[in-house]
C-alpha cells in the first residue's frame, strides 16, 4: 500500500506492474484474507495502525477480485482503466507533432513488440491469440516488463537479446509514463490535435 501510493506519484508504469505484482500475490493466497494477514502482512514491522490500514487495503483489493470475477487471472478494473487512460495518451502523443522524441522511442521500440507478438503466438492457445489480436503495442511491453521482472524474481537467466529489447521497452514506457505524470500534474500542450 505505502509501496503503491509512492510509486503512483512517481512513476505510473512502476505502479502498474507493481499492482500486478499484488493481484499475483493475492492469488498466491487464493484471496484468502487471513493467510494474507498472517503470512504476508504480518511479516512487516509496521505499527498496529499502519498494519489495520494494510488489512484493509489488501482486503479491498481481495472483495475487488471477487466481484469483478479476476480471482484466477486479468486485471482489476481501476488498473485496467489506468491501462487505457495511458494508452490514450499514447495515442494523443503519436497524433501530435510536439512529441518527436516519443514517436522515435515508439517506432525504435516496434520491431521488439512484433517480435514479442509472434513469440507469444506460437506458446498461446487459440482462444488467448485471439483476446491478444486486441492488445495493444503499449499492453505488449507492460507484458514482456513484467515477465523479466517475473523471471528475475525467480533468478532465471534473460538472454542478452531479451535483455536488450527490454532496455528499448523500458525507456520508451518510461518516457510515456513521464508524459502522463506530466499531463497529470501540469497538463501538455498537445498543438495540433
Amino acid at each position: 500500500m505505502y509501496i503503491a501510493q509512492e510509486l503512483r506519484k512517481k512513476s505510473i508504469a512502476e505502479y502498474l506492474l507493481y499492482m500486478w505484482q499484488i493481484e499475483d500475490l493475492i492469488r498466491a493466497y487464493d484471496c484468502y484474507m487471513p493467510a494474507i494477514r498472517k503470512q504476508y502482512i504480518d511479516r512487516f514491522d509496521y505499527t498496529p495502525e499502519q498494519k489495520d490500514e494494510m488489512i484493509d487495503w489488501y482486503g479491498n483489493l481481495v472483495r475487488m477480485m471477487n466481484e469483478e470475477g479476476k480471482r484466477e487471472y486479468g486485471h482489476l478494473n481501476i488498473n485496467e482503466i489506468l491501462m487505457k487512460d495511458l494508452l490514450d495518451l499514447h495515442a494523443r502523443l503519436l497524433r501530435s507533432s510536439k512529441f518527436p522524441f516519443y514517436s522515435a522511442a515508439y517506432y525504435k521500440v516496434l520491431p521488439f513488440v512484433v517480435e514479442l507478438r509472434g513469440k507469444n503466438r506460437r506458446s498461446r492457445t487459440e482462444e488467448e491469440n485471439a483476446q491478444a489480436e486486441n492488445e495493444s503495442e503499449v499492453e505488449t511491453c507492460f507484458d514482456a516488463l513484467y515477465g523479466v521482472m517475473l523471471l528475475k524474481l525467480q533468478k532465471k537467466e534473460i538472454t542478452p537479446d531479451t535483455s536488450h529489447a527490454i532496455k528499448e521497452i523500458t525507456t520508451f514506457i518510461g518516457l510515456l509514463s513521464d508524459y502522463y505524470i506530466k499531463d497529470r500534474d501540469e497538463g501538455l500542450d498537445f498543438g495540433d490535435e
